[in-house]
C-alpha cells in the first residue's frame, strides 16, 4: 500500500504510471491530463492495495466511459451467476464494474469478483452495512455510525477502486423534499437506507457529519469518491426539482473538500429526466461542482418503456454525454422489472457504449470519428470481415451476417444484386480508398 494518493503524487510534481498509461490510451498529453486531475475535472479510479487495475480516465476531454452494475439480491443469490455477469460486461466492453449486492454473502462475492477483473471496481458500502444490520440486529435502521465506516474501510482494503457514498443527503435536503412533495419520493436504494436511518435516529447523515473521517479512509487506500445522488428523480414528474439541486450544491462543496484532502471525486447524476432537460442538468452539475466528472444513470427520458429501458437510457445517455457527462451507468432491459441476467448485462453495456460513442463524436473526442470513417471505407469496399471486426459488437454482427448472407451475390441479402454501392463502384471503377480525399 502506497502512503500517498495519486493526487498527492501529482501535487509533488511527479507523473504516476497510471497517468502516463491513461494519456497514451486517450491520446492526451500526460502533463495536460495531470493538470486536469489536479483541477478535479478528471479522475483515474485505482486503489493502492497492489491489485492490478486498468488505468481508466474519466472526465474532461476523455472518451465517455460506461459502467456496468451487477450484484445479487436477497431473493436471487448465485456467485456463478454474478461472475457470469462480470464476464459478460467485460467482454462487451464495459470500462468499470460496480457490485450492488444487497443479499447473501456479499463479502465473499465481492472478493471473488474483484479477484477476477482488472477493471476499476466500485461499490455502495451502505448496502453491505444495511445487510449486516438487518441480519444481526433485525433492521436497516440499526446500522451504527462506526459500522458504516468499518464497512468502508474493509471494502477499501479489499481492493475497491471507487465508492458511492450519499454524503450530500442532509437533513436540510430532506426538509426541502418534504416541503415540495414528489410523485415518487425517493428511489435511490442507498439514499432510502440513509433517510430511514436519519429519521429513525433524528440525526444528521453520518457520512456528512463525519466526512473528514471518510476522507481519511479514502486517502489511506486511494479510493475515488463517487458522491451519490440520494435524491435523484425516479420519474419525469420529479426531475429537476429543488431537492435534487440542493443536494447537488452540497455535493459540489464536498468534492472540493475531497480534492483538498488528496482524494479524487466524481459526482453522480439523475436517473429520469425529460429529453428537454438533459443538457441543462449536465451543464448545471458541471457548474455547481467545478467541472467534476459527471456520472449519470442513463438518464432515462421516458417512464413508459419497461423491457426497453436500455434504449430509453441510451437516448438520454447520448445527449448527456454530448452535453458533457463523462461516465454513463448502463441500464438493462430488466430495469424496473427484475434482476438482470448475463444476457441483459451484455446488451446493456453494448447499448450504452453506442450512446457513449455517439457522444464522443459530438464532443470531438480524439479518434472517435476515425472509427466511423474506417467503417464507412469497409462498407464502400463491401469488406464484410472488416465491417464485422469494426462493429461495436462483432459477435452480434457476425451472427446476423452469416445467418442471412447470400452466397450468390457480393452484397448482403437486403439488396442482393441491386446493392447501391456495388453498382456505383462498378460504374466508376473505384474503391473507397481510391476516392479523392480518402
Amino acid at each position: 500500500m502506497s502512503s500517498r494518493t495519486l493526487l498527492q503524487v501529482l501535487k509533488e510534481g511527479s507523473l504516476p504510471p497510471a497517468v502516463v498509461q491513461c494519456s497514451a490510451a486517450e491520446h492526451v498529453d500526460a502533463e495536460t491530463l495531470a493538470e486536469r486531475i489536479l483541477a478535479g475535472t478528471v479522475v483515474i479510479p485505482a486503489g493502492n492495495t497492489g491489485r492490478t487495475v486498468a488505468a481508466t480516465g474519466i472526465g474532461e476531454g476523455l472518451r465517455t466511459k460506461v459502467n456496468a452494475n451487477i450484484g445479487a439480491s436477497s431473493e436471487l443469490f448465485s456467485e456463478d451467476e454474478e461472475t457470469g455477469k462480470l464476464t459478460a460486461a467485460a467482454s462487451a466492453g464495459a470500462d468499470a464494474i460496480m457490485d450492488l449486492s444487497s443479499g447473501g454473502d456479499v463479502t465473499s462475492l465481492r472478493r471473488t469478483l474483484i479477484s477476477r477483473t482488472e477493471l476499476p471496481f466500485g461499490t455502495v458500502p451502505i448496502y453491505e452495512a444495511a445487510t449486516e444490520a438487518r441480519e444481526q440486529h433485525g433492521s436497516v435502521v440499526n446500522m451504527s455510525r462506526d459500522g458504516l465506516m468499518a464497512v468502508v474501510e474493509r471494502q477499501a482494503a479489499e481492493g475497491v477502486d471507487f465508492m458511492t457514498v450519499h454524503a450530500g443527503l442532509t437533513r436540510s435536503a430532506l426538509d426541502e423534499l418534504s416541503a415540495q412533495g414528489r410523485l415518487m419520493d425517493v428511489v435511490s436504494r442507498g439514499g432510502a437506507f440513509m433517510i430511514a436511518w436519519m429519521l429513525h435516529h433524528d440525526r444528521e447523515n453520518p457520512f456528512h457529519e463525519e466526512y473528514d473521517q471518510l476522507l481519511e479512509i479514502m486517502a489511506r487506500w486511494d479510493v475515488t469518491l463517487s458522491l451519490g445522488d440520494g435524491l435523484r428523480p425516479g420519474c419525469l414528474a420529479d426531475a429537476s426539482d429543488r431537492a435534487q439541486f440542493q443536494e447537488l450544491i452540497t455535493l459540489g462543496r464536498l468534492a472540493a473538500r475531497a480534492r483538498e484532502a488528496g482524494v479524487q471525486a466524481m459526482i453522480e447524476g439523475p436517473g429520469h429526466v425529460p429529453l428537454s432537460d438533459v443538457e441543462a442538468n449536465v451543464r448545471m452539475a458541471k457548474k455547481l461542482t467545478g467541472g467534476a466528472p459527471f456520472y449519470v444513470l442513463g438518464p432515462l427520458v421516458t417512464d413508459v418503456a419497461p423491457g426497453y429501458d436500455h434504449i430509453t437510457a441510451a437516448i438520454g445517455g447520448a445527449l448527456a454525454g454530448a452535453a458533457g457527462a463523462d461516465f454513463l451507468c448502463y441500464v438493462t432491459a430488466a430495469e424496473h422489472l427484475g434482476l438482470p441476467v448475463a444476457a441483459d448485462v451484455r446488451q446493456g453495456v453494448v447499448t450504452s457504449r453506442i450512446a457513449a460513442h455517439a457522444a464522443d463524436i459530438a464532443k470531438g473526442v480524439a479518434g472517435a470519428a476515425d472509427w466511423d470513417r474506417r467503417m464507412a471505407l469497409a462498407r464502400k469496399d463491401l469488406d464484410w470481415e472488416e465491417q464485422i471486426s469494426l462493429s461495436i459488437d462483432p459477435e452480434a454482427a457476425r451472427a446476423i451476417y452469416e445467418d442471412r448472407r447470400s452466397a450468390a451475390v457480393e452484397g448482403c441479402s437486403m439488396c442482393g444484386d441491386l446493392c447501391a454501392m456495388k453498382l456505383v463502384s462498378e460504374h466508376l471503377g473505384l474503391k473507397a480508398g481510391e476516392i479523392s480525399g480518402c
